[in-house]
């Protein structure tokens, strides 16, 4: 029988040879379910009740009858769990599993800024910080931040946070002028043009698929721009038998188990590197989603206020969002 808690807080668990398994009965055991975003690591994509993007996953967040959310993602994913679940354990496997792009929005400089936009409404991605999202008006994501700024009455303001590039692709969809924070994700904006332009001719069958998060020398390459579930979707309709993926590799894993007769290049980043791979989401691993359900820990906590202010905006999304 597994336990839930350690005699001594704090002590990694022994972990048994069988992961697999012993996640299993954790989460029988728990009443736990296991929400992993598509740039996880495959072992966890695998042993998740719901792989997605974050619109997705704010859907599952908020339909679960699980004890005890484990959520395989980033900070702020697991935050917008606890927003909308304030009874519910919300269970990170890596606390540092942060998000460049959350970090690039400080509160209090966001605050000063809104301020100095008192008649704007804030539009907020919802790749950001709890207290962000306390600040802002409607929460979007990629797949849904196109439809909400078509809803907004043309006279009114829109200030958007915190992603500069979503924003300047959301302004070219819909043709509205916001003013922007200057965020921005370190994976998205990693990858090069020059290398994509190569890749391209190496490969003049692929259809380039980008996430509206890369730099518009980026997008202009793409054949088609949309959020990780969008992208997905679109390798299974379309006849083409290669692609060149410019967003996290993690989503490639989905891409090759639900289209095995199909290749997926993923674009390459400016450097010699594996820049291409977020290195936040990157930090939780099978072991660590093991040990986070054995011991409780660590677990997600929100002042009632702050949740309450941030409930608020992600509601809103939703009632937004077909």
């Amino acid at each position: 029988m597994f336990t839930t808690l350690l005699d001594r807080p704090g002590a990694a668990p022994s972990r048994p040879l069988d992961l697999f398994a012993a996640v299993q009965a954790l989460k029988q055991e728990l009443n736990a379910v296991i929400l992993a975003h598509y740039y996880q690591d495959p072992d966890i994509q695998d042993i998740a009740d719901y792989i997605g993007d974050s619109l997705g996953l704010a859907r599952q967040a908020v339909s679960t009858d699980a004890d005890v959310i484990v959520f395989a993602g980033v900070h702020f994913m697991a935050e917008t769990a606890k927003i909308l679940n304030p009874d519910k354990r919300v269970l990170l496997p890596d606390l540092n599993a942060g998000c460049s792009l959350a970090d690039s929005c400080p509160p209090e400089a966001f605050a000063q800024f809104k301020a100095a936009h008192p008649d704007h409404l804030v539009i907020s991605y919802i790749n950001c910080s709890a207290a962000i999202k306390a600040l802002s008006d409607i929460i979007c994501t990629s797949s849904n931040a196109v439809e909400i700024v078509r809803q907004i009455p043309a006279d009114q303001p829109i200030l958007f946070a915190p992603d500069q590039n979503l924003g300047r692709y959301v302004m070219q969809q819909t043709g509205r002028e916001m003013v922007l924070w200057q965020g921005s994700c370190i994976v998205h904006e990693n990858f090069s043009e020059r290398k994509l332009v190569e890749l391209k001719a190496q490969h003049p069958e692929a259809e380039v698929l980008a996430h509206p998060e890369c730099e518009a020398a980026v997008l202009r390459h793409a054949d088609y721009i949309g959020s990780t579930t969008a992208l997905l979707k679109y390798t299974q309709r379309s006849d083409r038998p290669t692609f060149i993926v410019a967003t996290e590799p993690g989503i490639i894993h989905q891409m090759q188990r639900s289209a095995p007769d199909k290749q997926f290049i993923a674009a390459p980043p400016t450097g010699n590197c594996a820049c291409n791979e977020c290195p936040h989401m990157r930090l939780n691993t099978l072991e660590k989603l093991y040990d986070c359900m054995k011991t409780g820990q660590p677990e997600i906590t929100l002042d009632e206020e702050t949740r309450l202010a941030a409930l608020r905006p992600i509601q809103r999304m939703l009632a937004m969002s077909r």
